[in-house]
């Protein structure tokens, strides 16, 4: 059984809290609140809160054994920034953006996982198609010459244009 758990505006990067949250996915619970408090980042502190949440919620909602949870994934959206201006020089202003984030983190039970894991192995047996028959390559055709270019040598021209010249006297 998936149990989910929400934190919504948090005050840190989306990028910076997936850094975090790549680190610690399908871990248990409790190795995944190991390694998140000595991460040396800030968005650890708050991934983890999210992870300690779902885990409590899992608990107490659907009486769930805290040893056998697995964070199967945790999902960070960015949410709205919030803009400041800073001061500077000749009567200018300089925006400052303090992004936010929303944090879903969603835990399952092992036996829940190995479920999937059963089903996703016989479902591809039992429903096997016939391979598709590969489509022939289709005929090229022969390449062509490339054209021959008209350009005139030097001599050539001159001896037009003296050609032309005569032409026009006579």
């Amino acid at each position: 059984m998936e149990v989910v758990a929400t934190a919504k505006w948090v005050r840190t990067t989306a990028r910076k809290g997936r850094l975090v949250a790549a680190t610690v996915e399908g871990l248990p619970v409790g190795d995944a609140l190991t390694i998140l408090a000595f991460t040396p980042r800030a968005a650890a502190i708050e991934v983890a809160k999210v992870i300690k949440s779902a885990a409590a919620n899992a608990e107490h909602n659907y009486n769930l054994d805290v040893s056998t949870l697995r964070v199967s994934r945790i999902e960070i959206d960015g949410a709205t920034v919030i803009k400041r201006f800073r001061p500077r020089a000749q009567g200018r202003a300089f925006s400052i953006l303090k992004r936010t984030c929303h944090l879903r983190a969603v835990v399952s039970d092992d036996t829940a996982l190995a479920q999937q894991r059963q089903r996703r192995r016989r479902a591809p047996a039992a429903e096997a198609a016939p391979a598709p028959k590969p489509t022939p390559a289709p005929e090229r055709r022969p390449a062509r010459a490339p054209r021959a270019r008209k350009t005139a040598t030097v001599e050539e021209k001159t001896t037009a244009a003296a050609a032309a010249e005569a032409e026009t006297e006579e």
